[in-house]
């Protein structure tokens, strides 16, 4: 397949102290990540869309009780944090296809996701636009990690699988499609997820907003309930 190929050279350097802390943890977590899983980018990518999937939902959840309490719009936070949040649970159902996680991996991915919503709602509490400059930088790291996966497959290191069939409804892929492919369209996701945390985080800042990376089309998830009589 022809996929567009997003810009790998986006990085906000930090500017002043919050953003500073912001990228100095997600390099913690960027080194911890490194340490356990090495080049098993597949089990990588199971646990850490665990955590990915976490931000989207904790932000669009208090900016609705914040323009609940204020009465005032929310100029489309919401959805766009819903839609990442149900873009990354997608990322996390394919890569679940393709690396069948351990006991052990089952049970860092529990743990991993409490420890992370807990600090993290915690932490959009305090400041949000810290917390959007961490989501920022956590998928700054996400498109080098999907790089190097796909230079994995690329050199033979990684076997290149026939892609998942949930990954082939939900991008529109076509029946030849492959991991390589799978890894790609979720690369270009990161990174409009990294570009609208950046922006969230420059608004909230009074910073200007850059340009935000196209997203692969996907489909729209509806849900499975009983058509009423």
């Amino acid at each position: 397949m022809d996929l567009p190929r997003p810009d790998l050279s986006v990085h906000h350097k930090p500017q002043g102290a919050s953003d500073a802390v912001a990228y100095a943890f997600v390099k913690a977590l960027r080194f911890c990540a490194d340490t356990f899983f090495a080049k098993r980018y597949g089990h990588r990518a199971v646990v850490l869309e665990t955590v990915a999937a976490v931000p989207g939902m904790v932000g669009a959840t208090l900016t609705h009780l914040k323009c609940l309490r204020r009465i005032c719009d929310d100029h489309g936070w919401i959805k766009t944090l819903m839609d990442e949040a149900e873009n990354e649970r997608m990322h996390l159902m394919t890569f679940i296809e393709v690396a069948k996680p351990t006991v052990f991996e089952r049970f860092v991915i529990l743990a991993a996701q409490w420890v992370f919503y807990l600090f993290f709602f915690g932490l959009y509490v305090v400041s949000p636009k810290t917390a959007h400059r961490v989501v920022g930088y956590f998928e700054e790291e996400a498109v080098t990690s999907y790089t190097h996966y796909l230079a994995e497959i690329d050199e033979g290191r990684s076997r290149n699988v026939a892609a998942p069939e949930i990954a082939r409804h939900y991008w529109g892929l076509p029946r030849s499609a492959t991991l390589r492919d799978v890894v790609e369209v979720v690369r270009i996701d990161e990174a409009h997820h990294r570009d609208v945390n950046h922006g969230f985080a420059n608004e909230l800042a009074g910073l200007p907003v850059q340009p935000v990376a196209a997203s692969w089309p996907h489909a729209a998830l509806e849900p499975i309930f009983p058509k009423a009589a």
